[in-house]
């Protein structure tokens, strides 16, 4: 995601998004703190070994839903089941990031995976599986693993609903079901930061069933501020941070930050809401926003040029830039004399929060 995760998280306040689903999230360990979004579940895997892929799914706290285990680490997907409200049925959630070059092997134990979910119940499969050979107005395709992953759609009886490019002239990004009616609304269009492939929007036709709207946070008032700051100080920093590079100095710190975070903030329960707004995205680079979506649509119409559209997206992104740097440096100036605002500031969802000392 890199610099684009900004503009993802202003974009879910804009369009109040119940489920969002990434593929090529490039992340690793050191995205734990960063990739959360207050509100929203967070699923992901990541690719190992190796940079680059990875696939996450944001879904609403205030859903039930649970993660169905992947039986291989080596097919970049995952799978969340979301339950249905009283006696409706529950619906399967799945992103999959294929990439180019991926291997026969590879392809058919994901297919295998495929077919045993959508027996059941109903499926809404998104991703990028990067077949630019495949027509799907005649369901053909010139290459052999194409034909195969043709050969596959049809025999689970999947639809796909996407019928203009997702990446210049090429339909990569796809959205599969296996119910008719399951899926309404659907819309390419729109790009996420200076992304070269297109978002799609959706709607899932059905009604879910709400969790127990609390969640665990952490309870700064009954906090032990003094064992936090003993067991930070307690660390022998300059011999536990002696050699290590920046980014293995950042999880080191990371860590025993955390050690103390358990050890002297209890948590509590507390009923969910919607999420904040960052503290970064003011009116301004909201109305921004609205307006680079309004340029994309001119541009995809004819009335507006590409240069134009790729000035407002390179503007935006040099807002958010910005108004995240300033956000950061009155935070940073203000501490000692604001003592709730960092916790107001730091206060994400996540498995994970680190607050200023």
């Amino acid at each position: 995601m890199g610099n684009k995760q900004e503009e993802l998280e202003a974009i879910i306040q804009q369009e109040n998004y119940d489920i969002v689903a990434i593929t090529e999230t490039w992340w690793e360990d050191s995205h734990n703190w960063s990739a959360a979004i207050d509100g929203y579940q967070l699923f992901r895997r990541d690719r190992h070994g190796r940079r680059g892929g990875g696939v996450a799914l944001y879904v609403r706290d205030r859903f039930d839903c649970l993660e169905l285990n992947n039986v291989n680490d080596s097919v970049e997907h995952l799978w969340v089941r979301i339950k249905g409200k009283a006696s409706k049925a529950d619906t399967i959630v799945g992103v999959c990031y294929r990439s180019p070059n991926q291997d026969l092997v590879i392809d058919e134990i994901f297919y295998k995976q495929l077919a045993e979910i959508s027996r059941s119940l109903a499926l809404v499969l998104v991703g990028d599986f990067n077949f630019p050979d495949v027509c799907w107005k005649h369901n053909t395709a010139e290459r052999e693993q194409s034909r195969r992953f043709l050969e596959c759609v049809e025999d689970n009886f999947l639809t796909q609903l996407v019928r203009e490019p997702t990446r210049e002239s090429a339909l990569l990004d796809l959205l599969l079901v296996n119910r008719e009616g399951l899926v309404g609304d659907v819309k390419v269009g729109g790009r996420l930061g200076q992304s070269d492939h297109e978002m799609i929007e959706f709607s899932i036709l059905g009604e879910a069933r709400r969790g127990a709207n609390r969640t665990a946070t952490l309870d700064f008032r009954r906090a032990d501020f003094g064992l936090f700051r003993s067991m930070a100080e307690s660390v022998p920093w300059e011999t536990v941070l002696k050699g290590a590079g920046a980014q293995e100095g950042w999880s080191c710190f990371k860590e025993e930050l955390s050690k103390a975070q358990e050890k002297a903030i209890p948590r509590s329960q507390k009923m969910s809401r919607r999420g904040r707004r960052p503290a970064w995205l003011n009116r301004e680079l909201w109305l921004d926003l609205g307006n680079k979506r309004k340029v994309y649509g001119l541009w995809k119409r004819g009335l507006a040029t590409y240069e134009e559209y790729q000035d407002v997206v390179k503007l935006c992104r040099r807002k958010i830039q910005t108004a995240k740097a300033q956000t950061e440096l009155s935070l940073a100036t203000t501490v000692k004399d604001n003592k709730k605002r960092p916790w107001r500031q730091g206060g994400r969802s996540g498995e994970r929060k680190i607050f200023p000392l």
